[in-house]
């Protein structure tokens, strides 16, 4: 069987250099689609969603299970594209660059954005060795020594791991707590200099402690990054993200400034759903 490992260097040695898309497009946004829709097999997922993500903000993804969230998410580093009997349609420009075009590396692509899980997913190999794999993966050429310990430093000092783990670089990564775990794998993620961090209920396995730290986190990366966190909880849309993004069976029904969202909603769609008459 191919391990993660192996299947992330095959994937490496596989992808001719492209280009990779950099910086937001004019308008100042990240991620823009037009009549995006989805299918699996003969199943609509997305239904002609038209959103534009602005730069360096966090937003949250809401809406009931089921309601295409977690599709749009993917969309967006192509990974429904694993999936058998996937369709797509319509247009994604990230950081200005269409990501279906013909020169795009899908290597490129998902090392200018990341991904986070539900449940953390480290691999089961040293704290250090997590942090330097991608980059012994993706350099063009041999990294030094000095380079990867600098990365390994810089990456768990951004994420606030570094002064408890400094002197435990070597323990593996699943013994640690699952809060260490989940910033380890948003710590990761960063020597590869991403633009864009997609989060699938990064705090759905975490207690309230651990949410309040990523969250936490997730305002210390703000504006250097943007993130899109799909969650399925109200409160932490409206604490942990600046503008909000409802779904209703595969549509995107109301997309404004969090507290706009959920003080004014303009759609009585959304009113019922954040007021908890269904979802």
């Amino acid at each position: 069987m191919t391990t993660l490992m192996e299947s992330s260097v095959e994937l490496s040695r596989a992808s001719a250099a492209s280009p990779r898309p950099t910086g937001p497009d004019a308008g100042g946004f990240s991620i823009a689609t037009h009549d995006l829709c989805l299918w699996y097999g003969k199943f609509q997922a997305l239904k002609n969603v038209t959103v534009n993500i602005r730069h360096g903000l966090i937003t949250s993804l809401i809406g009931p299970s089921g309601c295409g969230k977690t599709t749009l998410l993917r969309c967006f580093n192509r990974v429904n594209e694993r999936y058998g009997s996937v369709t797509t349609t319509g247009k994604i420009q990230l950081l200005g660059k269409n990501i279906y075009d013909a020169d795009v590396s899908l290597i490129e692509l998902r090392k200018s954005i990341g991904m986070v899980f539900q449940r953390p997913n480290p691999l089961p190999i040293s704290v250090y060795e997590n942090i330097v794999f991608g980059l012994r993966v993706h350099h063009g050429g041999r990294p030094t020594k000095s380079d990867l310990d600098a990365a390994v430093e810089k990456a768990l000092t951004e994420v606030g791991l570094w002064k408890d783990l400094k002197d435990r670089l070597h323990a593996r990564a699943t013994s640690l707590q699952l809060e260490q775990q989940q910033k380890l794998c948003i710590a990761r993620l960063l020597p590869l200099k991403p633009d864009i961090i997609l989060m699938d209920e990064p705090c759905s396995a975490l207690d309230v402690e651990g949410t309040r730290a990523i969250e936490e986190l997730l305002f210390e990366l703000k504006g250097r990054y943007t993130i899109l966190i799909v969650t399925h909880n109200m409160a932490q849309a409206r604490r942990a993200s600046d503008e909000c993004l409802f779904m209703l069976m595969g549509e995107l029904i109301e997309h404004r400034r969090t507290e706009e969202i959920f003080l004014e909603p303009k759609n009585a769609k959304t009113a019922d759903y954040i007021e908890g008459r269904y979802g």
